[in-house]
């Protein structure tokens, strides 16, 4: 089993081994709990990825890209003395770069789509985690609150989620550059199964935010949330309904006198 590598692991994730050699790494993964754990992660990670941006994968390639037009742009050139026909290379990939980079700017994914895919990566990331899941403990509640309140600058509460059946492990601060202040919080519970939820929570980013958006990533579902002042994400291995049930009570404590969460 040793010569099972990370490219190896990373062929296993993508689906291109054969039957005898994905045995061979499912065995191997049976009994190697680290790297089992990252091909979950990087599992989770490829289907957000699939999620988020299937509908531009989809796309036909636009004309200006078609092999035979820049085929033929290609013979024409040959027959210019070589500066000139490095001169037009050098302008036609500039005109295209600034082609795509135009389209790619109004085709980027709605705010709270994107929101979203930060939430999930940043969930993947820290619940794997043992010793530092978070960054401030769970029994430092008031300076949690205290602390993210003033960097996100607005009044963060730590929601108790012991009526579902969840412990409060902590929090910690991360970047958002898409949002007001570059700033989020996470914040991370557990339940009795040791499974775990987070809670990505952000200043709200436009006037147009949706109110509610839901997602399912692989095995997590993403349930995104946004009032007048904050956003939230929650993200969690559980049902659609599961985390719906868990969203009234979440919403209802994290930014006392906002309206309350509704579907």
């Amino acid at each position: 089993m040793s010569d099972i590598t990370r490219d190896t692991l990373m062929a296993y994730v993508d689906g291109q081994l054969d039957p005898a050699r994905r045995a061979e790494v499912e065995a191997f993964l049976a009994t190697n709990p680290d790297a089992a754990a990252e091909v979950a992660l990087l599992q989770r990670q490829a289907d957000a990825i699939r999620t988020l941006y299937a509908p531009a994968g989809a796309e036909p390639v636009p004309p200006r890209l078609s092999v035979n037009r820049l085929a033929r742009a290609q013979d024409q050139r040959r027959s210019r003395f070589w500066t000139q026909a490095a001169a037009a290379v050098v302008l036609l990939g500039l005109g295209l770069g600034g082609g795509w980079l135009i389209r790619g700017n109004t085709d980027t994914p709605a705010i709270a789509d994107r929101l979203i895919a930060d939430a999930v990566s940043a969930h993947t990331v820290y619940v794997l985690e043992k010793r530092h899941a978070v960054e401030v403990g769970g029994d430092e509640q008031e300076h949690l609150s205290s602390w993210l309140s003033n960097r996100l600058q607005t009044n963060l509460a730590m929601p108790d989620l012991t009526a579902s059946g969840l412990t409060f492990l902590g929090g910690r601060l991360l970047p958002a550059a898409d949002v007001p202040g570059g700033k989020a919080a996470q914040l991370m519970y557990e339940d009795t199964n040791g499974e775990r939820l987070t809670l990505y929570i952000t200043p709200r980013p436009a006037a147009d935010a949706p109110r509610t958006e839901v997602a399912t990533l692989g095995l997590d579902t993403a349930l995104f949330w946004a009032d007048d002042v904050l956003t939230c994400t929650i993200t969690a291995p559980y049902s659609a309904e599961k985390l719906q049930g868990i969203a009234g009570s979440v919403f209802s404590q994290l930014n006392p006198g906002t309206p309350n969460y509704r579907t």
